[in-house]
């Protein structure tokens, strides 16, 4: 299970260190892709797999433009003797990643953030603890 927020700089290279109590349940090896709200997502081999599955059953235009978003911007990545993976620079483009990140797990994947874009993102009123106790009593939480 990814949880946890941890902050750290990426190279000039574009690698950045994967946090440690996530590359058990990442892997050696695996999927980097391009997210919601202008982050990147990281899914184990395995959940990338069940993801994907997922992904394919799904009809329509609304289905193929899904597809299309996630399968076109997905890479596979593999962590590096040191505990680093590079970011691709259209990867690095596509969120506005700076030096600053934000590696965030969200259960079964771990997200990608700029820090400054994190900080503006959690400091929106729509991320308050009111509105996400409002979230999950729709929700039946």
């Amino acid at each position: 299970m990814l949880i946890g927020e941890y902050y750290h700089n990426m190279d000039t290279k574009g690698r950045v260190s994967i946090p440690s109590k996530f590359r058990d349940d990442l892997g050696g090896n695996f999927v980097l892709s391009k997210g919601l709200d202008d982050c990147l997502y990281a899914y184990s081999v395995k959940e990338w797999e069940g993801f994907q599955q997922e992904l394919l059953t799904l009809r329509g235009s609304d289905g193929q433009k899904i597809r299309r978003f996630f399968f076109s911007g997905a890479t596979e990545c593999e962590i590096d003797a040191q505990g680093r993976v590079v970011i691709p620079p259209n990867f690095r483009e596509y969120a506005g990643l700076s030096k600053e990140l934000v590696i965030l797990g969200v259960s079964n994947r771990a997200e990608i953030w700029d820090k400054a874009k994190w900080e503006e993102y959690i400091s929106d009123s729509s991320f308050d603890s009111e509105e996400i106790a409002g979230a999950m009593e729709r929700l039946g939480l």
